[in-house]
């Protein structure tokens, strides 16, 4: 198998005295959609931060793409490829939709592109092409989740990571969104999906890895987590 588009070794990251992230090993490689679950509280979100260049790393290794990124600024991260879509959409909200979409692409080099992109996610998200003129603020949890998707996607990323896509959305729009990533997954984007809905996330992914309180302690191919009794107990209720 080819070398991973990301590669995480032993990281260790932390707030003050306390230790957040305690030795994280995670490979993902082009084209995989993994899926990262965990309870609240187990340092998911802590480690897209790490990933993203939002937080100091303590010691450990993120190779992504070939070459080393620890301790890169968030700016040059993003540049390289690395797209977090966070938790909790984080639109503005006295913008329209579109403009939205194209601060997602404002540290983009190659403007001419910028357009054909923008086209592109509307066809991927047609209902957010009837909403381009409406301020985000006044659209639906649905459509400002999407909204926040389609605005990471403009940054044109090698690898789109999702914080907590679920949370707070109907069953039925949460399905919707996770048929799109399976869309942007065919595209040639490369997809971590971060969530508490355990369930949904391992059902869709390629692969997935358990963190609890800032180790992993499970990993593998998704459907075998699935149907492992320990996922099924903790999480699952079965």
């Amino acid at each position: 198998m080819n070398a991973p588009l990301l590669h995480v070794e032993n990281l260790h990251v932390g707030y003050g005295d306390a230790v957040v992230l305690d030795g994280v090993n995670i490979d993902i490689h082009s084209g995989e959609l993994v899926a990262l679950v965990g309870s609240n509280g187990a340092g998911k979100t802590t480690l897209l931060r790490a990933l993203s260049g939002l937080i100091p790393v303590r010691s450990g290794q993120i190779i992504f793409n070939g070459e080393s990124i620890t301790g890169r600024t968030s700016d040059r991260i993003f540049r390289a490829g690395l797209t977090q879509q966070p938790e909790g959409r984080q639109l503005f909200d006295r913008m329209t939709l579109e403009d939205n979409l194209l601060m997602g692409a404002n540290l983009r080099y190659d403007k001419h592109a910028i357009a054909t992109d923008l086209d592109r996610i509307y066809t991927l998200f047609p209902r957010l092409s009837e909403r381009r003129r409406q301020l985000a603020g006044t659209l639906s949890g649905g459509e400002q989740q999407m909204c926040a998707m389609a605005r990471a996607l403009m940054s044109a990323p090698r690898l789109l990571m999702v914080d907590e896509m679920s949370l707070g959305l109907a069953p039925v729009v949460v399905l919707q969104l996770m048929e799109t990533l399976q869309q942007v997954r065919q595209t040639g984007i490369t997809v971590l999906l971060v969530e508490q809905d355990v369930h949904i996330a391992l059902e869709h992914a390629d692969r997935g890895y358990v963190l609890e309180t800032g180790r992993i302690a499970l990993e593998g191919p998704a459907r075998a987590l699935l149907d492992n009794p320990e996922i099924q107990k903790a999480y699952l209720g079965v």
